[in-house]
């Protein structure tokens, strides 16, 4: 049976304008902003109004088309210098993410192709397109994935927000949930808080609520004592890059997480479509982790809350090595006991 439920979608594309979901003022204003030029693309991937490894690469998709629709020269080799110039500000944007560099080379391809200014901006705007169809089949299939491993007679630990608002639709870690819920069955989810800027405790409670999934939140700090307290039966994160031997850049906090999964015998999967996989970081210590502003540590909304001087470390990412994960779940199957051989193989059957 299916239920009606409300899935939240990060962006939509009308015509000449990207409509993008300001994950900023969430929960509390539900607002679509009207973008109109790739620069305010670049501004929205920086300042975290969009978010998400996927959701962040098909921003830029349409990044590029809004670069492509404001050409106003019939030169066409003018014209493919300046989405050189529009992909160089947008590969600048968040450098762990690796989706965003994947579509910007699937668009890339698609500039070398064309012939006349005119194709330039139809082909850019039907990949962009098409990039955000595929991955709202790619969700719906990770999914489906997941419901043949998570427990629905135990909670289910979650970090960040790898949900629907994150990608096309559905989400990867969060897909399951969505599906079960369209299927009138309903998970029981904790969700951390994600410091410093509250992914969880912000966006992926607000996102399932609207699904009507049993949330409870939870600060990042109480993952052990409610993985042993509540009898946690799995944890599922996401992936913002994934490395050759199976080493995961996630969300800050989740390698804590892992570990303490281990400790306590508890499955532990990383649900992430293939576009995450990058074969040509060998391990996870090669990954280049984002750091962002003191102040998202100093503050909270701009009320201080330490010392204005204090020194700050402020990684957007770590990386859980390959040994501590169950396994990963892709729109393929799922890769058990990741590493560089049983990724290899993985990959080798997909051919």
């Amino acid at each position: 049976m299916t239920t009606k439920v409300s899935v939240p979608l990060s962006l939509k594309w009308e015509e000449d304008t990207l409509y993008l979901l300001n994950q900023q003022l969430l929960p509390g204003i539900v607002q679509y902003e009207n973008l109109k030029t790739v620069e305010q693309v670049a501004e929205a991937i920086t300042s975290l109004k969009v978010r998400g490894a996927p959701a962040i690469g098909l921003a830029a998709g349409f990044g590029m088309s809004l670069a492509a629709l404001s050409i106003q020269t019939d030169d066409i080799t003018e014209a493919k210098e300046t989405l050189v110039e529009a992909k160089e500000l947008l590969a600048k944007t968040r450098p762990t993410a690796v989706n965003l560099f994947w579509v910007l080379d699937r668009i890339e391809k698609q500039i070398q192709q064309a012939a006349s200014v005119e194709e330039l901006k139809t082909l850019l705007i039907h990949e962009a397109i098409r990039l955000y169809v595929e991955d709202e089949s790619v969700c719906h299939r990770i999914g489906e994935e997941a419901l043949k491993v998570l427990p629905k007679d135990k909670p289910v630990l979650t970090i960040c927000n790898a949900g629907s608002i994150a990608t096309a639709k559905y989400g990867t870690a969060l897909a399951p949930f969505h599906l079960a819920a369209e299927r009138g069955e309903f998970f029981s989810v904790y969700a951390c808080e994600t410091r410093p800027v509250f992914q969880g405790g912000r966006l992926t409670t607000w996102e399932l609520m609207q699904s009507g999934v049993d949330v409870t939140l939870i600060t990042d700090s109480m993952a052990g004592h409610v993985m042993r307290e509540k009898e946690i039966g799995a944890v599922i994160v996401g992936a913002d890059r994934i490395a050759n031997n199976g080493d995961v850049a996630n969300k800050i906090g989740t390698y804590t997480l892992a570990l303490c999964a281990k400790a306590f015998g508890i499955p532990f999967y990383v649900a992430s479509p293939l576009s995450t996989f990058d074969r040509n970081t060998l391990k996870g210590e090669d990954i280049v982790i984002e750091e962002r502003s003191a102040d998202e540590i100093r503050t909270i909304n701009n009320t201080p809350v330490a010392p204005s001087n204090v020194n700050v470390y402020n990684p957007a990412f770590d990386v859980t090595p390959s040994e501590l994960i169950t396994g990963i779940i892709t729109e393929h199957g799922i890769i058990y006991t990741p590493s560089e051989e049983t990724l290899e193989e993985f990959f080798s059957l997909l051919k």
